[in-house]
């Protein structure tokens, strides 16, 4: 049985094909398009589904789309008129989409994928907790799922057993934890449903000097974590921002402009909205666990990717296990949707053991041959070396160890927004200067922040304070105390971005200003080769962790094909570029032709 989900027309739209129970093949929308987080219906994320199921859209057994669109548009009509006349001017931004495409969502699918079958539509959040419990490793588990807002629900959870998940709270639209970090985010001056992760990872340069004034005006927090809003500090249930001239009266000044220069009451701003979110993760949890008694827990929605969130509820919370969905905004809901019909619709079998997920490392994307590798590098003339004997990862540690920068496509795409050594960019951890040049140089994005380890399983807490895996980078460590060193006077002394050049441990490029590291524990069960790399610069350099970031630079999605990657690596100070057996060096490529012609030639644009 094939069945396709479907995410669509918020942000990050994404398709996945099940068959038997299987994931056979998922990726968002944007790694075609090259439109970060593209909303659009995804086409080519459909076909590459479909083509990597060998079927037509014909065979497919039930299409199955991520929420429920009417009930969607009966919220949004109900607060505008809630709010009138004050949404106007976003009600009238909102209807054309919706009135062309939205409504009509059952038609536009069987006509685009010429698709006569059954089209079904779970709601929102029951996507969002299919996509956490069922590719979970556990029989049975609580699940919380928090979001900005699915239908009207913001927030849920429930209990999950074998082939079934009952969703038994729910918090409704407009009181939404994962809003009020948006609304941050906006008024930090950075872009909602993109920008979330720079706001938790400014919080470490900063004080919670707000965080009084956040719980008295603006968040009412219960001890089970339940909360409510003060509407009167922000604008999104109608307006065109998040927020308005309440909040910069609040906060002593408008919001910071995008692109502009950050301050210190940014950094503030970002530590106590980020201590804000922590406490409510927490207390929800606990009262989870005290509703549920399950053993475990799981996670999914856009507040899932707060991964420092994530590490406090593992350390300090009630459950003996987590297990976060990698995909756990939007996309993840195509996942789930069509897991949710293979389980709680038709009745499968769900077999578990409570250590192994199904979502096999998340490497569920197009991959390429060296065969098709060669003909793109052939037909263009780059230069390469072969290194199909087994020595790749004997010649690309030596680099990394003498401190060059590698571009790394190998193997199936991820599906999520982390790139988990398929699509990377990887350098040395030891190298104290790396953090700062692989964010000017070659991300060209803001300097502050932080890159992630890639760190064997096997040595994982002989460096950080963690003793469980972590696969999908969806859980914040300290590093390991024996390996810090101590700061000086001087040092201890410094405020805010004065802090992002001190070396703070033995590997100061994925130590972030506090001794947390976004961790991805790498396995040799499911990316060998990339497990194999560590190994050989381990026994290279006695050290099993390096620096992994996503393959892409500011504002553009992770690459997804070699025509992509080596784009990326001559429009960068990219050192080496690894395609599958291949190894590119920049000094040895020729010009990179006109940046038009080229995304023409490869249909980039």
């Amino acid at each position: 049985m094939n069945i396709l989900g479907i995410s669509a027309y918020y942000h990050d739209s994404a398709a996945c094909l099940v068959r038997d129970g299987v994931i056979v093949a998922a990726a968002q929308q944007e790694r075609f398009s090259r439109i970060k987080h593209d909303h659009r219906f995804p086409y080519d994320s459909i076909n590459y589904c479909l083509e990597t199921a060998k079927i037509t859209a014909n065979e497919l057994d039930y299409v199955v789309f991520y929420d429920k669109p009417f009930i969607k548009f009966e919220r949004l009509l109900e607060t505008y008129l809630a709010f009138a006349p004050k949404g106007w001017a976003s009600f009238l931004m909102a209807m054309p989409l919706w009135l062309k495409q939205k409504l009509h969502l059952p038609s536009l699918i069987k006509k685009s994928l010429n698709y006569e079958g059954k089209i079904l539509f779970p709601e929102h959040h029951e996507s969002h907790a299919a996509s956490a419990f069922f590719p979970s490793p556990f029989q049975r588990a609580a699940f919380l799922t928090m979001d900005g807002v699915g239908e009207w629900t913001t927030a849920s959870f429930g209990v999950g057993v074998d082939n079934r998940i009952s969703i038994d709270y729910e918090i409704k639209f407009p009181h939404s934890l994962g809003l009020l970090y948006s609304a941050f985010t906006y008024f930090t001056g950075f872009k909602v449903n993109s920008g979330e992760y720079k706001v938790m990872g400014l919080a470490p340069y900063g004080e919670p000097k707000y965080v009084d004034v956040i719980l008295k005006e603006l968040i009412d927090i219960k001890e089970d974590g339940s909360f409510r809003l003060n509407m009167d500090y922000f604008t999104y249930p109608y307006g065109l921002t998040m927020t308005g001239s309440a909040l910069e009266k609040l906060f002593g000044g408008p919001a910071r402009k995008p692109e502009g220069k950050l301050t210190q009451r940014e950094m503030d701003i970002a530590k106590s909205v980020q201590v804000v979110t922590e406490e409510v993760m927490l207390r929800t949890s606990r009262h989870i666990h005290k509703m549920t008694g399950e053993k475990y827990l799981c996670l999914a929605g856009g507040v899932a990717l707060n991964c420092v969130g994530n590490g406090r509820i593992l350390r300090e919370g009630p459950f003996e296990d987590i297990w976060i969905q990698p995909a756990s905004g939007d996309a993840g809901g195509a996942l789930g949707a069509a897991l949710f019909v293979w389980y709680q619709l038709l009745g499968n079998e769900r077999g578990c053991d409570n250590v192994h997920d199904s979502q096999y490392g998340s490497y569920l994307g197009p991959e390429y041959s060296d065969g098709e590798i060669k003909k793109f590098l052939d037909e263009n003339g780059f230069p390469h070396s072969y290194f199909g004997d087994g020595s790749l990862c004997q010649e690309v540690a030596g680099l990394i160890a003498e401190g060059k920068v590698i571009g790394w496509l190998n193997g199936r795409m991820e599906f999520g927004p982390r790139a988990l050594g398929a699509r990377s960019i990887i350098g040395d951890a030891r190298n104290p200067k790396m953090q700062s040049q692989m964010n000017l140089k070659i991300k060209y994005r803001e300097s502050f922040r932080p890159f992630a380890p890639s760190v064997l399983m096997e040595e994982v807490d002989n460096f950080f304070e963690l003793n469980k895996p972590s696969p999908y980078m969806l859980l914040v460590a300290d590093v390991d105390k024996r390996l810090r060193r101590n700061m000086t006077d001087d040092e201890a002394k410094l405020w805010g971005i004065d802090k992002l050049n001190v070396a703070r441990s033995e590997i100061p490029a994925v130590t972030h200003v506090d001794y947390s590291a976004r961790i991805q524990t790498v396995h040799n069960e499911t990316n060998p080769l990339y497990h194999k790399l560590i190994s050989t610069f381990f026994e290279k350099t006695g050290c099993p962790v390096i620096v992994n970031t996503s393959f892409n630079v500011r504002g553009e999605p992770i690459v997804m094909s070699p025509e992509h990657a080596y784009l990326c690596f001559m429009r960068t100070e990219m050192d080496y570029l690894v395609l599958g057996s291949y190894l590119l060096d920049k000094k040895m490529q020729p010009k990179l032709k006109d940046d038009a012609d080229w995304r023409s030639q490869y249909e980039l644009d």
